[in-house]
């Protein structure tokens, strides 16, 4: 905004911006007889957040990160088991399928398109690549790993599906980027370790493709004994591509997040460590002309995952 005040030119700039993210300082600029211009900086109040609610189908409801409160198998929902078919597991094999309300004792088997998984219990993982194939699912409003143990595998992989307000739990790998296309949105994951040589991500890319998309998940692997990050892209020199990590809430890890070998495009905005709880620093990662990094903030956090206050920017360097 540009104002003309008895010769006067005042630019102002937002404290803070509509997104929530850093604030600049007032800057202003006076015009003086000589017409040389002198700026002086007024200190900026502190950046405030905006909360982003998270609002399941049920009701249920975040004020701002997703928790277990507002994520995973709706409390009160009647479930019934699908018997296994496939060893322990239990796998689909006609496209289309809508897995609505189940509940599979052992790990779930998609070689099918377009499985649907809503208000369902999974105490395994999801596995969706046979026979040279990647399957396409999408899965919402769902618990997936057990309770009192930790699993290895991954929870959910690893291309072409969706996950949105779903809750991990008992596994050392959330979720597995593989290939192509996925998304996951306003989801929840608490990594476990089970003592081994296996070390725990939040989101892991292996042999990853084009089109990955993170936002609004918390990934919390605080507690951990062996780890790499909740945030862990560190594939083959010609990685991942097209790769956007948005409003995420992560805390843990060597380096709580990593970002290399990534081609195409690469959006990090508005994103919140928690702090003092990496063992090497917040972040690293290949801080090219090329990457979008915005707006993102070393945090502390109270027992409900709510941002108590904000430490300081996080750069891309990760001091």
């Amino acid at each position: 905004m540009r104002r003309l005040l008895m010769g006067t030119v005042v630019l102002l700039t937002a404290a803070c911006s509509a997104s929530g993210t850093a604030a600049r300082p007032t800057v202003t600029v006076t015009v003086t007889a000589s017409g040389a211009p002198s700026a002086t900086s007024t200190p900026s109040s502190p950046p405030q957040l905006v909360p982003r609610p998270v609002v399941a189908p049920d009701g249920r409801r975040c004020p701002d990160h997703p928790t277990p409160a507002c994520t995973g198998l709706p409390p009160g929902t009647k479930l019934r088991t699908l018997a296994a078919n496939d060893g322990p597991a239990h796998r689909v094999v006609k496209a289309n399928t809508v897995l609505d309300g189940v509940h599979v004792t052992g790990d779930l088997l998609i070689a099918a398109d377009n499985v649907k998984i809503v208000n369902s219990r999974i105490d395994g993982g999801i596995q969706a690549q046979f026979d040279g194939r990647d399957y396409a699912y999408s899965i919402a409003d769902s618990t997936v790993g057990p309770t009192g143990q930790c699993l290895t595998a991954p929870a959910i992989g690893v291309a072409h599906y969706t996950a949105e307000r779903v809750l991990i739990r008992g596994h050392a790998d959330g979720f597995r980027d593989s290939g192509d296309n996925i998304s996951i949105k306003d989801s929840y994951a608490k990594l476990c370790s089970d003592g081994t040589k296996n070390y725990a991500d939040g989101v892991q890319t292996f042999n990853a493709g084009k089109g990955f998309t993170l936002d609004h998940t918390t990934l919390d692997m605080r507690g951990v004994v062996n780890y790499n990050s909740p945030i862990f892209f560190n594939d083959r020199p010609d990685g991942t591509r097209d790769v956007t990590v948005t409003n995420n809430l992560v805390m843990g890890g060597n380096y709580t997040i990593q970002l290399h070998n990534i081609h195409g495009s690469l959006v990090v905005r508005n994103n919140l460590v928690v702090d003092k709880t990496w063992e090497f620093a917040p972040m690293s990662g290949d801080c090219q002309d090329t990457i979008q990094f915005e707006n993102n903030h070393i945090v502390t956090i109270d027992q409900d995952y709510r941002v108590t206050s904000i430490v300081r920017p996080l750069t891309c360097n990760g001091k």
